[in-house]
């Protein structure tokens, strides 16, 4: 599926060789949108360690930290709605650095601020820019990689978050016994802002041009920086490529032909970040009531994005080779299967490592085969809405998992029961991503 572009695109869209070689500047692009992913998964764990420390300082009880550490999600959410919609109009590249300027800016300025209500108000606006970065990311780079490595170098993108998460829980071990939690939001908002001024090298995606009728002069001069394969996809012709350019963002992710697919990606993304952000965000804390160690309690919990990593890129190979909804349903259950083993071996130290780094590489990288399927699923007039979508419906999951661990913290369920429980969201997450398919074969068919 796709839309009609000018006389001249069909021409340029030919012309394009088919060797499958990656140019400098794709790898590029790989290198800068993954970077884009590090930073967002770098926030996402590190405010879990800050908030414990800012929580002292201000002598706030940690049950009552939730507001502060869903705050990002909701921004997340907004963020992701807008800027999906946003990327379809008026192109990928000048939203996400936008995007990537925004977080950046408001992460920094939460190093100066020292009360909690202004700290919430900054992580909400951290949020929008954290949003807006991933729609705009995934379908930018997947619109400039080989036809039959998409999914595979999507999911390589996506190592950023599950490294940056890594990344993040051991930074804010280092720096705040030293420096103190101001340090970690120094860090964080530098680091964004000097990734959004080398992003203005980034071209504006070839599909994207051609599909929405660009002067042929400016699709040429980015042509001319391609000098291997570039798999644009074929113009449609006819009442079918007026059909879809009549609909737009959202009304397109929710005509009939797609609505079904559509709700599955949001129920499974939706589950799969309550596990996520309830772990990332709770589990330092969980483990030290425990009687871990702080330092051994980071250990473990960072375990998880390392595990993601590792998940992430064997999930990327396997889902160019394989039913891409197979693959993702497949992962979410044994994902399900390691936090049932993690509640279950809590008094194991070496089986709960095992489990822990388990969970992370099958939990991790069903969310990045999430992303790669939303990609896969929508045509280009809509794939940043949908993805969009699917992400800004899965930080609602992210937020019910941040506020969940409030919850569970106050009814005092064992911390066996409280990791085991979390098996039952990722088995529901393969469940719907197994009923996704159905939407995938019928548009093969």
């Amino acid at each position: 599926m796709s839309i009609a572009v000018d006389d001249a695109s069909p021409a340029l869209a030919a012309a394009i060789p088919a060797r499958e070689k990656m140019s400098a500047l794709q790898i590029w692009i790989v290198l800068l949108c993954s970077l884009v992913l590090f930073l967002d998964g770098m926030d996402t764990a590190a405010i879990g360690f800050v908030a414990p420390a800012m929580a002292t300082e201000f002598a706030v009880p940690r049950s009552q930290l939730g507001p502060l550490l869903s705050a990002a999600l909701f921004g997340m959410a907004a963020g992701s709605f807008i800027a999906g919609s946003l990327a379809d109009r008026i192109g990928r590249k000048p939203v996400l650095i936008g995007s990537v300027l925004l977080f950046g800016v408001c992460t920094l300025a939460c190093a100066f601020v020292h009360s909690m209500p202004s700290l919430t108000l900054l992580r909400v606006l951290t949020g929008l820019g954290l949003g807006g970065a991933m729609p705009c990311a995934g379908p930018l780079l997947a619109e400039y990689m080989p036809a039959r490595r998409r999914s595979f170098f999507v999911s390589l993108m996506y190592c950023g978050f599950p490294l940056g998460a890594s990344a993040g829980g051991f930074m804010a071990a280092a720096l705040i016994p030293h420096l103190g939690w101001p340090s970690v939001f120094v860090v964080g908002g530098v680091l964004p802002v000097i990734l959004a001024g080398c992003m203005l090298v980034l071209p504006e995606s070839l599909s994207f041009m051609m599909a929405n009728n660009w002067p042929s002069a400016k699709i040429k001069c980015v042509m001319d920086r391609m000098p291997a394969v570039l798999p644009v996809e074929p113009p449609a012709s006819g009442a079918h490529a007026r059909r879809t350019t009549a609909l737009a963002g959202i009304g397109m992710i929710l005509a009939r032909q797609l609505v079904f697919g559509t709700v599955m990606l949001w129920i499974g993304y939706f589950m799969g970040l309550l596990v996520f952000y309830l772990l990332t965000s709770w589990l330092p804390t969980i483990l030290q009531d425990a009687r871990f160690s702080i330092r051994d309690s980071a250990a473990i919990a960072a375990l998880m994005p390392l595990g993601g990593v590792i998940g992430t890129v064997v999930c990327g190979w396997l889902l160019d080779r394989f039913a891409p909804y197979k693959v993702t349903m497949f992962t979410y259950a044994f994902g399900a299967l390691s936090l049932w083993v993690a509640g279950a071996a809590l008094a194991h130290v070496s089986v709960l490592t095992a489990a822990i780094f388990s969970a992370g590489f099958f939990v991790v990288g069903s969310q990045a085969s999430m992303l790669a399927l939303a990609i896969r699923y929508y045509p280009i007039a809509c794939r940043a809405t949908g993805s969009g979508w699917m992400l800004g419906i899965g930080r609602a999951g992210g937020i019910a998992g941040a506020l969940a661990g409030v919850r569970l913290l106050h009814i005092q369920l064992s911390i066996d029961t409280m990791i085991a429980v979390l098996a039952i969201p990722a088995f529901v997450a393969a469940i719907a991503v197994g009923l996704s398919g159905f939407a995938f074969v019928g548009r093969e068919t």
